[in-house]
């Protein structure tokens, strides 16, 4: 990518006004994505996106330019911008000097993904579109889609840091509509990892248009959800969005800060039950959130943010790290070269227990079982949430009786962790793009089959 006498050329020219910390963090993404809709495949996006970065932190403020222009001109205007100065400094002779950093895992990628023909991916897309529709004369609409990038960082820093980093991120995703007599549902599967086109085969994508396909027929069937106070079983398959959305970003350091998240002081405190220790974990090999490096160059982690109920951490990047006067956690992470990176989580996740699941159910009088999750929205402030539930059931005297549909879970995140009276043995991650600030990165999020004491759960 860039040679490392340029890098720290420009890093002094961002430094050319007494910058506490300067940054360059340059990248090269390879982007392909095929989107199918209505038996057809509708849009082709190919691409190659380059361009850099540069940060300056000067008494607490941070100013961010970024250019797609690589050349030495370019990078020393953008330089020069974020610096506040038209002047021109190299501070090589002053003792900056750039030292590259290994990693401490390793990423292994048997084929990358823009070297996989566009006529292949358009087959499995096909292949996958007809196999939803085959399940049932009742399915109205197909979408599908596959996703890949292949991913080239570089990030250079006046703490001498070097940092070069590769790699890839495969996705596949999946929405099937069904309708009879006015009622419409709607059954979805997505599937994802950090690897190579490798990873193709190591799943299904006409089985999980099959799924998804027989899970929107299935819901036709079911009767509208009741309404009330009632225990909530999660199963493992609905992955971890209420731990990623009602309890993670109340955890990441910015908005600890800022004070908008219900977890400000309380580090040290009781916050959860102790059977529920929650994790963020960056290095686990393939998941969707995973990386050797955050995108400030800090290697990954795995973070212990509840340890058996207490509140042990929050998220941290460089600049929300110094502030507390601690060590980031390796959770700086940004969309791409055009935004600035924030504390963001990356596989987020509630530790799984000892109990068997199905004896969860039988032990269960009277709730409703969530199998898929739908959207929702959370207030960081106070924890407070509302999801919808795509997949429910109910469960009466320890089985799991009938669908339901139209169910929406209402709560409060803290209140929550402490409801959480059983906990399973297994654990389902679901992939995702996390959006804060205006940027999307991915994510993984993770949960064992759990029970809640009680939740408001809102009808048809």
């Amino acid at each position: 990518m860039l040679d490392t006498d340029l890098l720290t050329r420009i890093l002094g020219v961002a430094l050319a006004k007494g910058g506490q910390f300067a940054e360059i963090f340059v990248e090269e993404k390879y982007l392909n994505n095929v989107f199918c809709e209505d038996n057809k495949i509708e849009k082709i996006h190919n691409g190659i996106e380059r361009g850099a970065g540069i940060r300056v932190v000067h008494a607490g403020k941070t100013s961010y330019v970024y250019t797609n222009d690589l050349t030495e001109a370019g990078l020393k205007k953008a330089a020069q911008i974020a610096a506040h100065t038209n002047q021109e400094v190299d501070i090589a002779a002053d003792g900056l000097s750039l030292h590259k950093r290994a990693p401490r895992i390793q990423l292994e990628f048997a084929q990358f993904p823009e070297t996989v023909s566009l006529e292949e991916k358009v087959k499995r897309v096909n292949s996958a579109n007809r196999a939803a529709r085959e399940v049932s004369d009742l399915i109205r609409q197909v979408t599908l889609a596959i996703g890949d990038v292949h991913r080239k960082v570089q990030i250079a820093n006046s703490a001498g840091d070097l940092i070069e980093d590769e790699m890839a991120r495969l996705r596949l995703i999946v929405n099937c509509i069904a309708a009879r007599d006015g009622i419409i549902q709607t059954g979805y599967e997505s599937t994802g990892a950090v690897a190579g086109w490798e990873f193709i085969d190591t799943v299904s994508f006409d089985e999980m248009a099959r799924r998804a396909a027989g899970r929107a027929v299935n819901m036709l069937t079911a009767r509208p959800a009741p309404a009330g106070r009632m225990a909530v079983v999660m199963s493992s398959e609905a992955g971890g969005t209420m731990v990623h959305e009602a309890c993670g970003h109340g955890m990441e350091a910015d908005l600890v800060q800022k004070g908008l998240s219900v977890y400000k002081n309380q580090l040290g405190q009781k916050v959860a039950g102790d059977n529920v220790t929650v994790i963020d974990d960056g290095t686990i090999p393939g998941r969707y959130g995973s990386g050797a490096f955050d995108d400030e160059g800090t290697p990954r982690a795995e973070t212990v943010l509840i340890d058996h109920g207490v509140l042990v951490n929050y998220m941290y990047d460089r600049l929300t790290a110094l502030k507390d006067g601690c060590m980031s956690t390796g959770n700086g992470r940004r969309e791409s070269y055009q935004h600035k990176p924030v504390p963001r989580m990356t596989n987020t996740f509630i530790q799984s227990g000892t109990e068997d699941p199905a004896e969860i159910i039988a032990g269960t009088k009277y709730a409703l079982l969530v199998k898929q999750m739908g959207g929702g929205q959370v207030n960081t402030t106070n924890g407070d949430f509302v999801f919808d539930v795509q997949e429910g059931y109910i469960i009466e005297n320890g089985k799991v009786k009938y669908p339901v549909r139209g169910a929406t879970l209402t709560g409060n995140g803290p209140r929550v962790l402490k409801d959480i009276d059983r906990v399973g043995c297994d654990l389902g991650f679901a992939i995702g793009v996390c959006g804060k600030d205006g940027q999307g990165v991915p994510v993984g999020d993770a949960q064992p089959t759990i029970r809640i004491k009680e939740l408001t759960v809102g009808g048809t």
